[in-house]
């Protein structure tokens, strides 16, 4: 976990150094996650995300944006004939390339690595039911005005399992779904 921490670091720092613009920021949201994949019968569960965000602009079109994210995840899982909410805590960090396509619309995409903070899990039969490290990639689109006020909308695709026990209905071999809904504030620092 401290080498992907200090590697953010890094390649913020670096990026920093040749960017045209800087600007950081608040940003909150409306998360819709679910599991696909596996043997798992489940529905989506509503969460939330809240965190902040760098800008590093080049150009007027291209910018590379880390952000930092408290993300409630999980399903409603079916288990036994009865739904149960399954959740877990992650702080996510992506790494977003943006492209302004047109009066302030843009689409970006890029990974995300997500690292567990805490679970709640009712099925007392299944430990540890979520790794320490989850990976996505992710896409989206929005806008921002120029006054750096913006909506997106974001669906982050898991790339690996959720978990890694032998629970007693479940198979391991499924991973997050997420789609996000957010409202940010990006406040300029620097302009070159």
């Amino acid at each position: 976990m401290k080498k992907l921490l200090f590697s953010a670091l890094l390649l913020s720092v670096s990026t920093f150094s040749f960017a045209q613009s800087f600007s950081f920021g608040p940003k909150a949201g409306v998360n819709v996650s679910n599991y696909s994949g596996g043997d798992i019968n489940s529905d989506a569960k509503i969460g939330y995300h809240i965190g902040g965000l760098l800008n590093f602009g080049f150009g007027e079109i291209f910018s590379i944006q880390p952000e930092v994210l408290f993300s409630t995840q999980g399903a409603k899982v079916e288990n036994a004939g009865t739904k149960t909410n399954y959740k877990i805590n992650y702080l996510n960090i992506p790494v977003m390339v943006k492209f302004r396509i047109a009066n302030g619309f843009y689409i970006e995409g890029g990974p995300q690595a997500g690292l567990r903070l805490s679970e709640n899990i009712p099925d007392q039969t299944i430990n540890d039911f979520a790794k320490q490290l989850d990976l996505s990639a992710g896409a989206g689109l929005g806008y921002q005005s120029d006054a750096g006020f913006g909506v997106g909308l974001r669906y982050m695709a898991g790339l690996s399992k959720v978990g890694s026990f032998l629970g007693r209905d479940i198979s391991p071999d499924f991973k997050n779904s997420v789609i996000q809904a957010s409202v940010f504030w990006v406040i300029p620092i620097v302009k070159r």
